[in-house]
């Protein structure tokens, strides 16, 4: 008998996995429609767009892997976070999916994933038809599995002839937008030492702390220097969304010698080479020059702010949400409303993204595409398309000193204040009497 997810709902990214039956509704579960990452909707920085200027009429592509000027720069850039590793431990690719899709198919076995997820990482494992399996998250924060859950789950998969060997998982998370406690993710490292795991830490989003100088945020890789893989897409940070680069961090010793040659083993099966421009800018981001540094940490006070506002519009709405600590983002729970939204024809996370991004204007992904469960009235909503409609507006936020007053972005906050807001005095009107 073929094992199954022992807590899934079906694929993380919504579709199915048969192609049985009638064709789904156009952005209703295949892959293909899935979420991009949260963009920080502003135009590209002029120096950075002077950079790939500079080389945009170089042809040639980068080795695979990454040529020596970028690999330098990636080292240079983990330095600084304490992660020091030299050029043979680290490469890049074209986005954090082609580098994941490599570590998952030179690693084998079952993945696990937190639930909820990034949309992107289930997908990659079911293309090489590995099973993937989703273990809860504590209470406190997402992204990093609950330990207890993460050995129970490793002990039924097991007993039903699976083969677990990867756990991915992120500190600074999409979607709940939450950074995993040190404690909790030593208690999470452990366990997944203890079951024979190989770890993969998405980092993406670990430079856009709200409150940086409030938050402690580490990495796997200080505890676990010998089994665990740092993956960082520099579109969280550092490069437009549309300027595909990423790089991964291997661990020492032979494992990380031996992982490392497969990947870009797989990586030049693919041809999944960066464009020469593209590394050109990214080598340049990676070695964090002023005007690259003053531009993060401008974007990352402006999402930070919005993010809080829309929190609180979100809260007293009547929904549920942890407060946002990074990213562009947050992940709200819509079932205190649930009496109010089966008024309008919604019941689960398909029709609830269905209704919002119909009524707010922006897209709203529903839980489902996060591998939370279908019938679970969860979304994430960007912060992004509440910046404005235009370049002008949107970087009139980036400069403003006080963004959240803006015209523009008080009419976005209030949208979304004013849908919510019906919702909860539709569903206190239809509360019983007590």
């Amino acid at each position: 008998m073929r094992r199954t997810d022992p807590g899934a709902h079906g694929p993380a990214d919504g579709s199915s996995t048969e192609e049985s039956g009638p064709a789904s509704p156009e952005g209703h579960g295949p892959v293909r429609y899935g979420p991009p990452l949260p963009d920080d909707g502003l135009p590209v920085l002029p120096e950075l767009a002077a950079v790939l200027a500079t080389v945009a009429n170089l042809g040639a592509e980068e080795p695979v892997g990454g040529g020596p000027a970028l690999l330098d720069a990636a080292c240079g850039y983990w330095e600084c976070r304490g992660l020091p590793a030299p050029p043979d431990r680290v490469t890049a690719g074209p986005g954090a999916p082609a580098l994941l899709l490599a570590l998952t198919a030179a690693l084998g076995g079952d993945v696990l994933v937190p639930r909820p997820c990034a949309a992107w990482w289930a997908p990659y494992a079911r293309l090489l038809g590995r099973p993937v399996f989703h273990v809860a998250t504590p209470a406190e924060s997402g992204g990093a599995p609950d330990p207890y859950a993460l050995l129970e789950t490793v002990r039924r998969v097991r007993d039903e002839g699976g083969d677990p060997r990867l756990l991915v998982l992120s500190v600074a998370d999409d979607p709940t937008a939450t950074v995993a406690p040190p404690e909790l993710l030593h208690e999470t490292v452990e366990a997944a030492t203890s079951a024979g795991l190989h770890l993969v830490s998405d980092e993406t989003w670990r430079d856009t702390l709200h409150a940086p100088d409030a938050t402690v945020l580490l990495s796997p890789a200080e505890m676990l220097p010998d089994r665990v893989t740092v993956v960082t897409d520099l579109a969280g940070a550092l490069l437009p969304a549309g300027w595909p680069a990423a790089v991964a961090r291997f661990p020492e010793g032979a494992t990380g010698r031996t992982l490392h040659a497969r990947v870009l083993d797989i990586l030049t099966a693919l041809g999944a080479r960066l464009a020469g421009p593209v590394a050109v800018a990214a080598a340049y981001a990676l070695d964090e020059p002023g005007p690259v540094t003053a531009r993060r940490e401008a974007v990352v006070r402006l999402h930070a702010r919005v993010a809080a506002a829309a929190h609180t519009a979100v809260v007293a709405g009547g929904a549920l949400a942890r407060p946002p600590q990074a990213g562009r983002h947050l992940y709200a729970d819509l079932e205190p409303l649930r009496a109010a939204l089966g008024a309008h024809g919604v019941g689960d996370a398909q029709e609830l993204e269905d209704f919002l991004t119909a009524r707010l204007g922006m897209p709203a992904p529903g839980g489902h595409r996060f591998g939370d469960d279908l019938g679970a009235l969860r979304v994430r909503l960007a912060t992004g398309p509440l910046l404005g409609g235009t370049d002008a507006e949107r970087l009139e936020c980036l400069t403003s000193p006080a963004p959240l007053e803006l015209p523009h972005v008080q009419r976005a906050l209030m949208s979304l204040e004013s849908v919510l807001d019906d919702l909860r005095d539709d569903a206190q009107r239809w509360e019983p009497p007590r």
